[in-house]
């Protein structure tokens, strides 16, 4: 009777070399002809080996430039890194494909999946936004060049989400200079939400914040400062008229145009009182 042990080994030694075939049988060579390395490397493609098919496709564009596999070597390689999440080595190849290949029929969709590297290497609001803005921009770009291709909806649903991001990123920071007493910067940061992403869910937030910011600067201000920062809440309080006419937060904001209104009024008096007790006639 055949021992046990020695039928397990003997089991794993068949898995083994199973396992060996099956890998060596998708090795390219050296000085392996181009469409027998061109056909693994689609096979390793299609069982969703990307990060091996990408090595594989790499190994053809180096060795088969100007050949008939170069073009689609090319765009599988770049389709494999995007399969495998490995975006910024993605969005190097796809750029690398329009580069070369400007005219090719897949030269819509290598666009687009631009757009979508950058999209998926935007961090969290909080970090640096240029990939972000990278995305922004190709998204637009790619419905600025195809505005009749199936993918234009898709694409607007992108850029709303990435202006959201980037306008959040903007109303967080004036939050922040908001918390630090740094009001200048604040009502900066909050005008800068509003007038670039008007149409952001943080934006009328933004300019209620504004319009308070400045009313609070100016009531820590200097006299000499104090009514111009009030004339800015009311130059806020006319824009929120025509942005948001039919807003919750309209009484809040007339409340404080009228705090605006009442301390500009004093300092016309004051100013006034002053002038005329000085007035040597």
């Amino acid at each position: 009777m055949r021992n046990p042990f020695i039928t397990q080994i003997l089991l794993l030694l068949v898995i083994v070399s199973f396992i060996g075939a099956c890998r060596g049988a998708n090795v390219i060579r050296p000085g392996e002809p181009l469409d027998s390395a061109f056909a693994k490397a689609t096979r390793l493609y299609e069982q969703g080996k990307y990060s091996e098919a990408a090595n594989a496709f790499e190994s053809i564009t180096r060795v088969g430039r100007g050949t008939e596999y170069s073009e689609d070597a090319q765009y599988y390689l770049a389709n494999s890194y995007f399969n495998d999440r490995n975006f910024l080595l993605a969005v190097s190849e796809y750029e690398r494909f329009v580069s070369f290949y400007p005219t090719d029929s897949r030269r819509e969709e290598v666009d687009f999946q631009i757009a979508l590297c950058y999209r998926k290497l935007s961090p969290r609001y909080k970090l640096d936004q240029s990939d972000t803005i990278r995305a922004l921009e190709a998204f637009q770009l790619f419905n600025t060049r195809y505005p009749d291709s199936d993918r234009v909806i898709e694409s607007a649903g992108y850029i709303d989400e990435l202006r959201s991001k980037l306008a959040r990123k903007y109303y967080m920071a004036a939050d922040f200079y908001l918390r630090t007493d740094r009001y200048e910067a604040a009502a900066i940061y909050y005008g800068l939400t509003i007038d670039q992403f008007p149409e952001a869910p943080f934006a009328e937030a933004a300019l209620v914040k504004q319009i308070e910011t400045y009313v609070v600067y100016a009531e820590k201000s200097v006299i000499e400062k104090q009514k111009e920062r009030y004339e800015k809440a009311l130059d806020g309080y006319n824009k929120f008229l025509q942005l948001f006419p039919r807003s919750n937060e309209r009484e809040k904001v007339e409340g404080l145009r009228d705090t605006a209104e009442a301390a500009i009024s004093k300092l016309d008096e004051n100013a006034a009182s002053i002038g005329s007790t000085t007035d040597p006639n």
